[in-house]
């Protein structure tokens, strides 16, 4: 049976704030073969991934984006500095490449839930790497080694509606592959390849209110997906360019 638990009582996060001891004894105690997920929000707070519009001087590009689609240029200006490339414009979003290679709008920039006013949230510098560290923490805290994935919500081509994906992860394998199996009906699996830590981190959505600060949520029931090292991370879950048919 899988499980998720949002862990209630964290308080608002601050830059150099310790995430793991807040965790920790939110969770009621961890087990192995737990996997805790975290918005990135938290850890992007934490990791002092803030910045005030205030201090933005927007650019040519900037200037230009922000007139053509109705937006601040100040914010447009952090969205082309968090991205590899725009890939389009439309409807007032950004659709870009960041500079982790994850195609999201808006380069995941967001100003919900945003602490004070006039300011933007960015992705971690490094998601893979923030988990690593939050993994290695609550095991130094506690004793036992949970997966942990750290989450955005990205929207879907040609779906409405957006779902949390996995932008972190250590101590999960992200990806499950079938391929080569034989199905029920003695058919070879040529495309089965599943997304593990995508649909973990759709689950734990699911466990929270988007608007009670409810920012980590612990799944159980998926430790046969846990590891003892931490893995390839999210990154294995990024399509290279040349096998992107949609761009």
């Amino acid at each position: 049976m899988l499980s998720a638990t949002a862990l209630e009582g964290l308080p608002e996060i601050a830059a150099g704030d310790d995430l793991a001891a807040l965790i920790a004894p939110a969770s009621g105690g961890l087990h192995e073969g737990d996997v805790v997920v975290v918005a990135h929000k938290v850890v992007s707070k934490s990791e002092g991934r803030v910045r005030s519009l205030a201090g933005v001087v927007p650019g040519a590009r900037a200037l230009g984006l922000a007139a053509e689609h109705g937006k601040d240029a100040r914010a447009v200006q952090v969205v082309l500095d968090e991205s590899r490339e725009v890939i389009r414009a439309a409807h007032g979003v950004l659709i870009c490449v960041t500079r982790h290679g994850f195609v999201c709008a808006n380069a995941g920039v967001d100003a919900s839930n945003a602490a004070e006013p006039d300011t933007v949230i960015m992705l971690p510098e490094d998601p893979d790497r923030s988990a690593r560290g939050l993994r290695e923490r609550l095991t130094a805290l506690t004793g036992i080694s949970p997966a942990v994935l750290i989450t955005d919500s990205f929207g879907r081509a040609w779906r409405h509606g957006q779902c949390d994906v996995a932008i972190g992860c250590a101590g999960l394998e992200p990806l499950e592959d079938w391929r080569g199996r034989i199905d029920a009906s003695g058919r070879e699996l040529r495309a089965t390849w599943i997304a593990i830590a995508d649909e973990l981190a759709g689950a734990a959505d699911l466990a929270r209110s988007k608007d009670g600060r409810q920012p980590a949520v612990l799944v159980r029931g998926a430790g046969a997906h846990v590891s003892a090292d931490h893995g390839p991370g999210a990154a294995a879950l990024i399509r290279p360019r040349k096998e992107d048919l949609f761009r």
